[in-house]
């Protein structure tokens, strides 16, 4: 199909795409990568008189790794992501995970910020983000503020993000040197989104874990990080499947998902352990 008319906006910096937000209210939104908009814009499932494309705002891009903390520009894209090797010697787990989201093709558009930001809870990025503890950068009509990534994701499609505000930025603490990674994930296909996928980083007698697409948002689970991070599987696994709440769909039924959702936290807690720190 083809989507309904709209004005075209490529604003040159964040001033300006704020601006263009505030002007026209609800009849305005951000683009980034495209993915997730353009089609639902082309099956006239969502309809704006205003498209605020931010692929010319400089201040918006780029990777920064520092000793202590990454910070990612919000539209570097998944290949981007893929390809820094200063970020994949920091954080090898991002470079993991975003080498199993959809495809090359994909990949080479699709944003970092444009997953974290529009909710889907079938996005692999929002749950690495959580494992992770990052925070995302927002800026908007009343200036910049900062929202845990843990406290950012509020419903399927419903985040902290106001209507009038860009996600800019995403910082992202170092694990420590002895904090091993690993992302498992079960999908239909190439390019499918998970039935379960889950993050983990344990090391040094800390440990975070967290799954995607089992509940209407990303789950990070404090009791079963806990548990792992104590040493115990078993209670990391049962303390996760207490934690979601999937749903029936044509990826299966409830019990198939907790069941594979079970497998690739185990896969993840096995492959992470058995790295070098």
């Amino acid at each position: 199909m083809i989507p309904a008319g709209f004005e075209y906006h490529r604003p040159g910096d964040i001033a300006s795409a704020i601006g263009i937000l505030q002007e026209h209210g609800d009849e305005a939104r951000v683009i980034a990568g495209g993915h997730s908009l353009i089609p639902m814009m082309k099956l006239r499932m969502a309809e704006m008189g205003h498209l605020v494309d931010l692929q010319a705002i400089d201040e918006l891009k780029g990777v920064e790794v520092g000793a202590d903390t990454v910070k990612l520009g919000s539209m570097v894209t998944q290949h981007e992501l893929i390809t820094h090797d200063g970020l994949a010697t920091a954080i090898p787990l991002i470079r993991e995970a975003a080498l199993q989201i959809a495809d090359p093709q994909v990949r080479y558009m699709g944003t970092v910020g444009g997953n974290v930001a529009n909710g889907d809870p079938g996005n692999d990025m929002p749950g690495l983000m959580q494992c992770l503890n990052a925070t995302f950068e927002l800026s908007g009509p009343d200036g910049n503020r900062s929202v845990a990534a843990r406290d950012f994701y509020e419903a399927a499609y419903f985040t902290a993000r106001g209507d009038e505000e860009i996600l800019t930025r995403i910082s992202i603490p170092v694990p420590g040197s002895g904090v091993r990674q690993a992302y498992e994930k079960q999908k239909r296909k190439i390019g499918d989104y998970a039935t379960a996928a889950a993050a983990v980083m344990v090391g040094n007698g800390t440990a975070s874990v967290a799954m995607t697409n089992l509940a209407d948002t990303p789950v990070w689970s404090v009791s079963a990080s806990s548990a792992l991070a104590g040493g115990d599987v078993e209670g990391c696994v049962s303390e996760m499947l207490d934690a979601i709440d999937p749903v029936a769909d044509n990826r299966g039924p409830v019990e198939f998902k907790k069941h594979v959702a079970a497998v690739m936290l185990r896969r993840a807690i096995d492959r992470a352990q058995s790295r070098a720190g």
